[in-house]
């Protein structure tokens, strides 16, 4: 029997372990069964999000109907998927699950379980690539710096995508489907809510996405990727972390020039943290910088909530937190001046802000996430000290937000505000306020935190966390 075990791979293109697998019964002349486990421990788990699960099944729904046309069907099972597949191929002669290779610590562990659970069947899992532009990223390079890790990928071999197969072998006649469950079957009612504007989920919208940007922002993407009002990224984030689009096809579509060779770079990034997670899992829970382990960060959860909720006072950082709530989804730069406000100017640990994220993004993938967070937290693989990455809010909108679009489209209390005063509205006089019907502290909070004084605990924090290391080396 042969079977195609889906995770973050929900699409027909571009698809090694599909092909292989198709082509593998087709060589027995058998079925093809192709299932999809919802897992709790994963679904209800530290990285529960009621936004990406909403994703998860729009794009499942279409992917069953795209086989439906293709005469196979999408087996919908529930539980911990080395029972579920075990008991799918039951004993059946020399089983073989198909599957695309991924790099978290829990995605490993269910592999290795998968694995057993097979080989007590006289079966096997066949791991494939599909997940990024390289076949394995941790294998390009050891590096845990990007300036090396990218100028080994920029060599690596790549493979050529790969056609949706047509036609695909029939499924197993024996063996019902099940149902799609609904949101409200899946996640406990605490799980959070969904944003509203959320992307549409499935294979078709990321194709969509791709040929919107290659038509329309990609060309001078170098140039325009970090203006807050534009709409110039890909959005594709949402639709590579459950594989509706794959990287590859991606990269394989990029012309050249400046603007695509920058955006190249940035699916490099991606890989470079699918590298540094598989090469050191244990950064799912900890710091690369091992001098940074004993910061003393700040218990502060009145400071943490109003972060969360976007009522900091700084209004750059509380549109990005707007924004991640109604569309689950935030401008890359947006995301930065968030997490260094969190991090630097509250001293709020990073793994609380890489949490809200996971729990809030629709393209909230573990190994991006947390790279990402470590790198404006100072603690990851960025080689720059930490005063380098103390974003000032006021001067990140002045130069990322020029007109103030980006603030005003988040946070309306500020839509009438002076242009003058828009980054920093509490210096308006008393009597604009009046005028904007914006008075600081009754309609848009008042800083919650100092600048200058938050930037010096910063760099305290981080000298005092050093000096700590230091002496501990010396003992």
């Amino acid at each position: 029997m042969v079977v195609l075990w889906l995770r973050r791979d929900l699409r027909l293109h571009d698809h090694p372990a599909l092909n292989a697998a198709a082509q593998r019964a087709g060589e027995r002349g058998g079925t093809l069964a192709i299932v999809f486990v919802f897992d709790r421990a994963l679904l209800c788990g530290r990285h529960t999000s009621a936004t990406r699960t909403a994703f998860l099944l729009e794009a499942l729904a279409e992917l069953r109907a795209a086989l439906r046309e293709r005469g196979q069907q999408l087996i919908v099972r529930h539980g911990e998927p080395a029972r579920e597949l075990a008991a799918l191929v039951g004993a059946a002669a020399d089983p073989e699950v198909h599957a695309t290779a991924d790099v978290g610590p829990f995605a490993k562990r269910r592999e290795r379980e998968v694995a057993a659970a097979l080989a007590e069947r006289g079966g096997r899992l066949v791991l494939h690539p599909g997940a990024f532009c390289v076949d394995r990223p941790e294998a390009v390079s050891g590096s845990v710096a990007f300036t090396p890790f990218f100028r080994s990928w920029q060599a690596a071999p790549r493979r050529r995508p790969l056609p949706a197969p047509h036609p695909l072998p029939p499924p197993p006649a024996e063996t019902a489907p099940g149902e799609l469950p609904t949101l409200a079957d899946l996640l406990p009612p605490l799980a959070g809510n969904e944003a509203p504007r959320r992307p549409r989920g499935g294979e078709r919208a990321a194709w969509e996405r791709l040929e919107r940007f290659l038509r329309t922002s990609v060309g001078r993407y170098h140039e325009r990727r970090n203006d807050l009002a534009a709409d110039a990224t890909s959005r594709l984030s949402p639709y590579l972390h459950f594989g509706c689009i794959s990287a590859r096809a991606v990269e394989e579509r990029l012309p050249a020039g400046a603007g695509p060779a920058a955006f190249r770079r940035q699916l490099a990034w991606r890989d470079f943290y699918a590298a540094l997670m598989a090469l050191r899992p244990e950064l799912a829970r900890c710091e690369l910088q091992a001098a940074y382990r004993t910061i003393a960060w700040a218990d502060d959860p009145d400071a943490y909530a109003a972060w969360r909720d976007g009522r900091t006072g700084y209004p750059l950082v509380d549109a990005a937190m707007r924004q991640l709530a109604e569309e689950g989804w935030v401008h890359n730069r947006a995301r930065l001046v968030a997490g260094s406000f969190l991090t630097k100017h509250l001293g709020i640990d990073w793994r609380l802000g890489e949490r809200w994220y996971m729990r809030s993004l629709v393209d909230g993938d573990e190994a991006s996430n947390n790279g990402n967070w470590q790198w404006i937290a100072s603690v990851g693989s960025d080689p720059a000290p930490p005063a380098r990455r103390i974003l000032n809010p006021t001067l990140q909108a002045e130069r990322f937000d020029t007109e103030g679009r980006y603030i005003r489209r988040y946070v309306p209390e500020l839509a009438s505000v002076p242009d003058r005063w828009l980054r920093e509205p509490w210096r308006m006089p008393r009597g604009v306020q009046e005028a904007t019907g914006c008075v600081i502290g009754r309609d848009y909070p008042a800083p919650i935190v100092d600048h200058r004084s938050a930037r010096l605990r910063a760099l305290e924090r981080y000298r005092a966390a050093r000096a700590a290391a230091q002496g501990h080396d010396r003992r």
